[in-house]
């Protein structure tokens, strides 16, 4: 019998310490010399999803999870769960929707909902071991695109499993590649895109942290297929992590033989070289991560002029994202028709999201297209943070829209998210229950838009800036009703006049939050309140007497001592002391702390 101990060692748990309980853990194994009975093995994987529960350890073939496992657990579990068949039941998952801990984390509703394609070997291998990747399969892909598949055979493969891109513009990627294929100049170039910048998204990061080698095999694949034989992988340079184990990768893959001259032996040459990003996000757009490539400064171009004929250096090139490429080698392996059995009529497959903001169970997920909004996020998301109302989600990154209750049921696909004024995108999902506030969620986007603006053309540099204004006039009490009017035509115009996908799409939020939400930008004009209680300037707090129990929480947590009263009695708040920080609301139990209905800026 043999065993493995897996610990998750994703950035996020890495920075709680997770790098500490695997040297724990791997210490214990030896000093108790367990290797001696049953052969145990140890390895430091990828993000295992579940980040709001990380640390993981998990533990095979017994199925055990443990959750937030601490360096001072260590010890235990390998005494009592390794040596002694115990299982350790205060570090077990405690599975939000079901109430109660589960042994397994296959048994939480977390994992149970959801499918791995791209995402199917993170948690499973050590990233940094090539054998690991083969033990699972990994390059049989490329050997059968090799040896038993025409280049042709391969895009057609491609375009019919219905895979579209998933870095946000959901092209359709066979159809990209038959178009490169076609134009008779050469050298032809593979780009993947992991230049991610979109905020609380982690989805390619953590691909390329937890299992490059699907990346690089992916990227191959495409080669071969359109006759290229140099490859670029684009990662930002805040990718520490990403960085150093697809450099490991791409250095054992030239070792075996699946990179460099005459690959496994077929008469094929291609190769990868990486490039780090700057950090700036207009570089996740194709065109100017391409001029990034080139060493000029990162801006884009029109779109009139495809990539796929003159794209890095003028050349032919294919550029997809990191997500992307991971679907590739089982879209190989398993045939068109078992992908494109999954998902929906016009979007195929599944997809990746990080799940975030006031959500229990925040993550990377990866389910079916068609899934819906509900159940990704209250069933796989085990619903709002201390169970308060719901009130909308952000797709897309910032240029993404706001998708409000009552449209929960909508299943997210490429199509039903744009139809709903949103979008996509890379696949970052953010939640946002009753305490956020709607003028204030575009305000903040825009503003991180306006910096990320490369400037180059004036719909989008000016635009911007101008919309940022009015929004912030608004979240100061300032703003009038003809603001909103001027505010949904600059949306227009800047939609319509900007060169690339940055401006184009950064009115989204805007438009999402006007259409879905405008009670409250009518609030912040009309009645100077923010009903929210997030605009500083256009919130007053109060407590309600009849529902206060006098547990004095609040007061103790009042960073300006603004909240007094006796234990067991009624509280006062003191509105001159107020710097309307929110906690008080936030923290209370009994919500007894409220908005004022009549706040004057």
């Amino acid at each position: 019998m043999s065993r493995t101990i897996f610990v998750c060692c994703g950035t996020g748990c890495l920075a709680n310490n997770s790098m500490e309980v695997y040297e724990k853990l791997k210490r214990f194994i030896e000093k108790y010399e367990l290797d001696a009975e049953v052969k145990t093995s140890i390895k430091a994987t990828g993000c295992n999803g579940l980040c709001e529960k990380g640390p993981l350890v998990k533990i095979q073939p017994d199925d055990i999870c443990y959750s937030r496992v601490k360096a001072k657990d260590a010890e235990e579990i390998v005494v009592k769960t390794l040596i002694n068949g115990e299982i350790v039941d205060r570090l077990l998952i405690f599975d939000t929707a079901k109430g109660k801990k589960v042994t397994s984390h296959k048994e939480t509703d977390f994992y149970k909902s959801q499918q791995k394609i791209a995402l199917r070997n993170i948690g499973e291998i050590d990233p940094a071991s090539i054998d690991d990747y083969i033990e699972r399969g990994g390059y049989e892909a490329l050997s059968k695109a090799l040896f038993q598949m025409t280049p042709g055979e391969v895009i057609s493969e491609v375009e019919k499993s219905g895979l579209r891109g998933r870095g946000g513009g959901g092209f359709p990627a066979g159809r990209k590649w038959r178009q490169c294929d076609s134009i008779d100049s050469f050298p032809k170039y593979v780009v993947c895109n992991g230049d991610e910048g979109d905020p609380g998204a982690f989805m390619d990061r953590s691909i390329m942290e937890g299992d490059p080698n699907t990346v690089i095999e992916g990227m191959t694949i495409c080669a071969y297929a359109i006759k290229s034989n140099s490859g670029f992988i684009y990662i930002r340079d805040e990718y520490s992590l990403a960085l150093k184990n697809m450099n490991a990768a791409i250095r054992q893959a030239r070792e075996r033989g699946f990179l460099g001259n005459n690959i496994m032996g077929g008469g094929f040459d291609f190769d990868i070289q990486i490039v780090r990003g700057g950090g700036a996000f207009v570089c996740g757009e194709s065109t100017a991560l391409m001029q990034s490539i080139e060493g000029n400064v990162g801006e884009p171009r029109a779109k009139y002029i495809h990539s796929v004929e003159k794209g890095l250096w003028g050349q032919p090139t294919v550029l997809n994202n990191v997500e992307t490429w991971a679907n590739i080698p089982e879209i190989i392996t398993k045939g068109s028709e078992w992908f494109s059995s999954i998902g929906t009529k016009s979007s195929k497959g599944t997809k990746v999201f990080s799940l975030v903001g006031k959500v229990k169970n925040t993550g990377l997920v990866e389910i079916p297209m068609g899934t819906t909004l509900r159940e990704l996020v209250f069933k796989i998301g085990g619903g709002v943070i201390g169970d308060k109302r719901f009130k909308a989600v952000q797709s897309g990154g910032p240029s993404g829209g706001c998708i409000p209750e009552n449209l929960l049921d909508l299943p997210v696909d490429f199509d039903t998210l744009k139809d709903a004024g949103s979008m996509m995108g890379s696949g970052g999902i953010i939640v946002m229950d009753e305490r956020t506030c709607m003028v204030d969620v575009a305000r903040y986007y825009l503003n991180f838009l306006s910096e990320e603006s490369c400037g180059k053309c004036v719909a989008c540099r000016e635009g911007i800036k101008r919309m940022l204004e009015l929004l912030s006039d608004i979240c100061a009490g300032k703003g009038s009703e003809e603001d909103l009017e001027l505010l949904e035509s600059l949306c227009h115009t800047v939609e319509e006049a900007s060169l690339c996908g940055l401006g184009k799409t950064a009115p989204n939020p805007v438009l999402t939050t006007l259409k879905y939400f405008k009670d409250e930008y009518l609030a912040h004009i009309k009645e100077k309140r923010c009903p929210a209680g997030v605009c500083p300037g256009l919130t007053a707090y109060e407590i309600d007497e009849k529902l206060c129990k006098g547990c004095g929480v609040c007061a103790k947590n009042c960073p300006a001592s603004a909240i007094s009263g006796e234990r067991g009695k009624a509280h006062r708040l003191d509105e001159a002391c107020c710097i309307k920080c929110g906690s008080c609301m936030d923290i209370c139990r009994f919500n007894a702390v409220r908005v004022k209905k009549e706040v004057r800026a």
